[in-house]
C-alpha cells in the first residue's frame, strides 16, 4: 500500500535511507560527546551574573587595576592558643604552607615579628603576643584571632581550576601533618579571608575534623578548620559533576524496568536507549559549540533533554506498538509516525520556546542553560524523527500485535475515569483552582498579611548541612561574625591618591564605614600606617592633624616599593585609584542595599568635610554586591519567564487546538502542579535559589506535552459517543503514554536527590512531585473541566 501524504512519504524516505542514518549518528554522537568532555566549568558565585550587566563590569573593572588572587584561612582551634605548644605548632604550620610555590602567608605571628624580629614561641614570648592581640580589635576582625583560634591567611594567584586545587591539596596536605590533627579529611564549604583578603563574597571551606586527640605533646590544637573563596568553587564544581554521575545510572535503570515492563521487548528497549543516548550526546556538545560552561545549573541541561526526549519516544512507541487488525508493519509505522508528528513537533516547539524564554533572565547560568536546552530540545525532536524511526525498523522491533503490551491495570483504571471525573467535576476543578490560588500567594506572598517566598542565595544555600564545612562555617560567623566582602573603589584625579591630605580623608572614610552597623572591619591604604603606628606602641590611630598625619604618612610611596600587600590597596600605576575591603554581615539583599545607602552617607560627609576628596568618585564593586544582585534578579527571572513560556506555549496550543476553551483547559494541569508546588515549598520551608526558580519552566514546558497530546487524540476521536466516548478512545490512546513517561520523568528527576548540591538535590524533588501532580490532574481536573464546559454527560448504561 502506498502513502497517502507528503508526511508519509517523507518518513518512508527517511527509513529507506536508514542505513545511512544510522551511520551519520555513528560519527556525529562520539565527536559530540568529546566536544561535551571538552567543555570547561565555572562553579564561582560571581559567574552568576551576565556579562554585560553594568555591576559586572565594574567589577571586572576594578580587578584589573586590584588583581584578585585567591586566599584561604586557617582557623587554628585550640582551648588557648597562645600556648607556647600551640604557637610552636602554629608557627611550623605557616612554615609548611609558605615553602608551597605561590603562596603567600599573614598571621598574627608575622605581623608581630616586624617590630620583635627576634620572637620565640616560650612562655615570655606567647604572653607579649597576647597582650599585642589583645591591644587592637584589628586581629579580631580580620580572623586572625580569637579566644580560641589563630588564624593564618594564605593567598595564591587565580591560575584556574587545575592549579586552584592543585593548590588547595598541597595546603591540606601541610594542615594534616600537624600531628594529631591528621590524615583525616574534611569537605569543602564556605568561609571568609583574613588579612588582606582578596577572596570574593561567600567564600567556602575545608574543615579537617580533628578528633578527640591532640595536635602534639600538649599543644592544645585540637582541630584545623580551612575557610575560603577558592573552595566553596570547588566544592560547587565537585558536587554539580558529581549530581549527573550519580543521576544516570538511577535514571537508566527506572527505563529500562519501565520499558520492559510496558513493551516486553529487548528490541524495543534497545532502540529506546541508543536514541536516548544519542539525543543526550549531541546536546550536551551543542553546548561546546555555543561557548557554554557547566555551571551550577549546567546539570539540568541533560535531565531535562533526557526526560521530555523519553517522554517522547514513549509517544512514538506506543503509538506504533498500537497496530491495527488489516495494516500491514510497514505501513501502519509510517502512519504512526505522521499521527505522532503535529503533536510530538507542536509539544516540542513549545519547550524549546519555554526554555528559550529563560534568555530574559539576568542570571547568566539560568540564562545558558535555557539557551542551552532549547538547542539540545531541537536536536532531541532531530533524533526522535530519524535515528528512532530507523532503529524500529532495522531492530524490527515488535508491536502489540507480536508481544502484548502490559497495560492491564491501567485500562481498569482508565475505564473508571470518565464517570469518576463527570460525578466530582464540580470538587476537582474548584479544589484544583484553590490549591493553585493558595500556591499564588504563597510564592508571591498578600500585601500585609504573608510575605513572599524567601529568596536565598547565601552560600550555605550552595552546601550540604550534613557536611562538617557546614560546622566550620557556623564556627567562623560564630566568631567573626559574616564572611560577605564589598570593595569601596575611589578613584582621584592621577598622581595624587598618596597625598597626605588625600589619604587622611580616606582614614576617615575608613573609620566612618566601620561605624556603620553591620560592618565587621574596614582594611584601606591606611590601615598599614595604623598598623606600623601599633607596632611602634603608639595605638592603632593615625593622628587627624594635618601636620602629624603628614609626618605619619610621608613615606607611603616608599612603602609600596616595600609592602606587596599595600599596593592590593594603592594603584601604583597611575597613583589615581584606591580601595577599601569592607566585611559585612550581609542580610541578603536588603543588607546589602542598606549598606550601600550607609557607605555612600558616609563618602557624601567625608567630602564635604574633607577638600582633598572632592572631585574623587566612590563605587562599591565586588562579589559580593553581584550575589546580592543575583538574589534581586530571582523572583523576576521567575515571573518573567514563566509569564514568557506561559505565553508562547498558548501561542504553540493555537495552532494544535481548534477551540478556544481547550487552549485554556489544556494549560490546568500545568499551572496547577507549578502552584501546588510552590505551596509545598513554603509549607516545608523551602526557598528559592538558582535552580529551583527553574521549577516553573521546567515543569511548563514538559508536561504541556501531556495535554498537548491528550487533546490532539481527543479532537481525533470518533464522534457520536460524546464526551464519554472521547474520553475513552483519548484514554487508551495517549493515556498509557502520558502515564508511562510522567513515571519515567519523576523518576530521572528524583535521581537529583541523590546529590549532596543541595540546589540539585531541592530541585529534583520538588520538580518530580510536580510531574506526578501535573499527571493527576491530567486524569482528574482536566476532564472534569470537559464536562463542565461541555455540559455533558455519561451515557446511562
Amino acid at each position: 500500500m502506498e502513502p497517502r501524504s507528503r508526511v508519509e512519504k517523507a518518513f518512508a524516505r527517511i527509513l529507506a535511507l536508514r542505513v545511512s542514518i544510522l551511520v551519520l549518528y555513528a560519527v556525529l554522537v562520539p565527536a559530540a560527546a568529546l566536544m561535551a568532555l571538552r567543555i570547561p566549568s565555572e562553579g564561582a558565585i560571581d559567574r552568576l551574573i551576565v556579562p554585560s550587566d553594568p555591576d559586572f563590569v565594574a567589577t571586572r573593572a576594578f580587578q584589573r587595576i586590584f588583581p584578585e588572587g585567591q586566599v584561604v584561612l586557617l582557623l587554628v582551634e585550640a582551648d588557648d592558643p597562645f600556648r607556647p605548644e600551640a604557637l610552636a605548632e602554629i608557627d611550623a604550620l605557616s612554615r609548611r604552607v609558605r615553602a608551597i610555590p605561590g603562596t603567600t602567608v599573614h598571621s598574627l605571628l608575622d605581623v608581630y615579628r616586624r617590630a620583635h624580629p627576634g620572637f620565640r614561641p616560650d612562655a615570655a614570648g606567647a604572653a607579649d603576643l597576647r597582650q599585642f592581640a589583645a591591644g587592637t580589635a584589628f586581629f579580631r576582625r580580620q580572623g586572625l584571632a580569637g579566644k580560641h583560634f589563630l588564624g593564618i591567611a594564605v593567598g595564591f594567584p587565580s591560575s584556574g581550576p587545575a592549579a586552584r586545587d592543585a593548590t588547595l591539596a598541597a595546603i591540606e596536605a601541610a594542615v594534616a601533618a600537624v600531628p594529631g590533627v591528621g590524615a583525616e579529611r574534611g569537605e569543602r564549604g564556605a568561609g571568609h579571608g583574613g588579612f588582606g583578603n582578596e577572596g570574593g563574597a561567600g567564600h567556602a571551606g575545608i574543615g579537617n575534623e580533628g578528633g578527640a586527640g591532640h595536635a602534639g605533646i600538649g599543644s592544645g590544637i585540637e582541630r584545623i578548620r580551612v575557610v575560603g573563596a577558592p573552595l566553596v568553587e570547588s566544592w560547587i564544581e565537585r558536587e554539580s559533576g558529581r549530581a549527573s554521575l550519580r543521576w544516570f545510572p538511577i535514571f537508566a535503570l527506572f527505563v529500562i524496568a519501565i520499558a520492559l515492563f510496558l513493551y516486553r521487548s529487548l528490541r524495543s528497549l534497545i532502540a529506546i536507549l541508543i536514541a536516548l543516548g544519542a539525543a543526550v550526546a549531541l546536546a550536551v556538545g551543542a553546548g561546546g559549540i555555543l561557548g557554554f560552561s557547566f555551571t551550577v545549573v549546567s546539570a539540568l541541561v541533560p535531565l531535562t533533554v533526557m526526560v521530555t526526549t523519553v517522554a517522547s519516544l514513549v509517544y512514538l512507541h506506543s503509538r506504533y506498538v498500537d497496530q491495527p487488525e488489516g495494516l500491514t508493519l510497514e505501513v501502519h509505522h509510517l502512519r504512526a509516525l505522521a499521527n505522532k508528528l503535529l503533536p510530538v513537533t507542536a509539544s516540542s516547539i513549545a519547550a524549546v520556546l519555554g526554555f528559550a524564554a529563560l534568555a530574559v533572565s539576568r542570571i547568566r547560568p539560568i540564562r545558558e542553560m535555557g539557551l542551552w536546552t532549547a538547542v539540545g530540545l531541537a536536536l532531541s525532536w532531530m533524533v526522535c524523527f530519524t535515528l528512532f524511526p530507523a532503529l524500529q525498523r532495522t531492530l524490527r522491533t515488535p508491536t502489540g500485535r507480536a508481544v502484548a503490551v502490559r497495560s492491564g491495570l491501567y485500562d481498569r483504571l482508565a475505564a473508571r475515569i470518565p464517570a469518576f471525573t463527570h460525578r466530582w467535576r464540580w470538587a476537582l476543578v474548584l479544589g484544583s483552582l484553590l490549591l493553585s490560588a493558595s500556591g499564588l500567594a504563597a510564592l508571591l506572598g498578600i500585601p500585609g498579611h504573608i510575605a513572599p517566598m524567601q529568596v536565598g542565595v547565601d552560600s550555605l544555600d550552595y552546601v550540604d548541612p550534613e557536611q562538617p564545612i557546614r560546622r566550620d562555617l557556623a564556627y567562623f560567623r560564630s566568631q567573626v561574625g559574616g564572611l560577605d566582602v564589598v570593595r569601596v573603589w575611589v578613584r582621584t584625579t592621577p598622581g595624587t591618591v598618596t597625598n597626605p591630605e588625600v589619604l587622611r580623608g580616606l582614614d576617615r572614610f575608613t573609620s566612618a564605614i566601620e561605624a556603620v552597623p553591620g560592618v565587621l572591619s574596614a582594611v584601606g591604604p591606611t590601615t598599614f600606617l595604623r598598623l606600623r603606628r601599633y607596632l611602634a606602641g603608639q595605638g592603632d590611630h593615625l593622628p587627624q592633624d594635618s601636620a602629624g598625619f603628614a609626618a605619619a604618612a610621608g613615606d607611603v610611596e616608599q612603602l609600596l616599593l616595600s609592602e606587596v600587600e599595600l599596593r592590593g590597596f594603592l594603584d601604583v600605576a597611575s597613583l589615581a585609584n584606591a580601595q577599601i575591603t569592607v566585611a559585612f554581615s550581609s542580610g541578603g539583599e536588603a543588607g546589602f542595599e542598606a549598606l550601600s545607602r550607609s557607605v555612600r552617607r558616609a563618602w557624601d560627609r567625608t567630602v564635604a568635610a574633607d577638600p582633598a576628596l572632592r572631585g574623587a568618585t566612590m563605587q562599591l564593586v565586588g562579589e559580593s554586591m553581584l550575589q546580592a544582585k543575583v538574589g534581586a534578579s530571582l523572583v523576576p527571572t521567575l515571573t518573567e519567564s514563566f509569564a514568557l513560556t506561559a505565553a508562547l506555549i498558548f501561542a504553540a496550543f493555537l495552532i494544535v487546538f481548534r477551540s478556544p476553551s481547550a487552549r485554556l483547559m489544556a494549560m490546568v494541569p500545568s499551572v496547577f502542579a507549578i502552584l501546588a508546588t510552590f505551596l509545598g515549598m513554603r509549607l516545608f520551608g523551602g526557598t528559592l535559589n538558582v535552580a529551583t526558580i527553574l521549577i516553573a519552566t521546567t515543569v511548563l514546558g514538559t508536561t504541556e506535552n501531556d495535554q498537548i497530546h491528550f487533546f490532539h487524540h481527543l479532537q481525533e476521536a470518533p464522534r457520536g459517543a460524546g464526551l464519554e466516548g472521547e474520553l475513552h478512545y483519548t484514554l487508551r490512546v495517549s493515556g498509557r503514554a502520558i502515564a508511562f513517561a510522567t513515571l519515567i520523568n519523576a523518576a530521572g528527576f528524583l535521581g537529583l536527590a541523590f546529590s549532596r548540591f543541595p540546589p540539585l538535590r531541592q530541585f529534583g524533588t520538588v520538580t518530580a512531585g510536580a510531574f506526578l501532580l501535573a499527571m493527576l490532574a491530567d486524569f482528574t481536573a482536566l476532564p472534569g473541566s470537559l464536562w463542565i464546559v461541555r455540559r455533558d454527560n455519561p451515557r446511562r448504561g
